[in-house]
């Protein structure tokens, strides 16, 4: 199945007309007191990363805060315990340009952050960002470049806060699932599954 491309912009201004005053106003080259606010009330943001393999999105979250307001324009992320893929690390490493989107339970609002990135080991910054007695091995510094908030219209047609809308996860596949699936059978997703929480519990920071 192929389907016609749009190729030029102006058909797709064409088609959706100018934007509002309101979406043009609201974009901000710094963190103002209100945008820091909001993201200070967010645990959890996606980040997004380019590299000559492709693009690729992380999720980050942290409760308490999944990053570092440093200054106006600096956002220091601590790189926590995950699955030492750093997809993201070596993306930034090769092109600093990312993307952030700030979600925060309850609310409509999202934030969208673009700016650029560096991967640093400095001693004194990630003894700086320990928790649990754990000190990250890497962080991400962020220099904001615009900060702006994004229609809640996807998350309230989403229904991402109803619990009337929450999948049961025995209803869906697990992990352990998965790669048991892609490794057709030769993977023990199902020790997997049962050892994930307390395998979690102790690597968390």
């Amino acid at each position: 199945m192929s389907f016609e491309a749009i190729n030029d912009v102006s058909q797709l201004e064409a088609i959706y007309g100018a934007p509002g005053q309101a979406s043009l106003v609201k974009v901000a080259d710094r963190l103002t007191d209100e945008y820091r606010a909001l993201i200070e009330s967010s645990p959890f943001f996606a980040l997004a990363t380019s590299g000559p393999e492709g693009l690729d999105c992380s999720p980050r979250g942290e409760l308490g805060g999944a990053f570092v307001i440093h200054n106006e324009r600096t956002i220091i992320i601590p790189d926590r315990r995950g699955n030492n893929r750093i997809d993201s690390l070596r993306n930034i490493v090769r092109n600093p340009e990312i993307a952030m989107l700030f979600l925060i339970p309850g609310s409509l609002t999202t934030i969208r952050l673009n700016g650029t990135a560096i991967v640093t080991t400095d001693e004194g910054l990630l003894s700086a960002l320990e928790r649990d007695s754990k000190t990250p091995r890497s962080a991400v510094v962020v220099t904001l470049r615009e900060i702006y908030t994004q229609c809640g219209r996807a998350v309230l047609r989403a229904g991402l806060w109803d619990p009337a809308t929450y999948v049961d996860p025995k209803a869906i596949p697990s992990p352990g699932d998965v790669l048991n699936a892609q490794t057709q059978g030769s993977f023990d997703g199902k020790t997997y599954d049962a050892e994930w929480a307390g395998r979690a519990a102790k690597t968390m920071w």
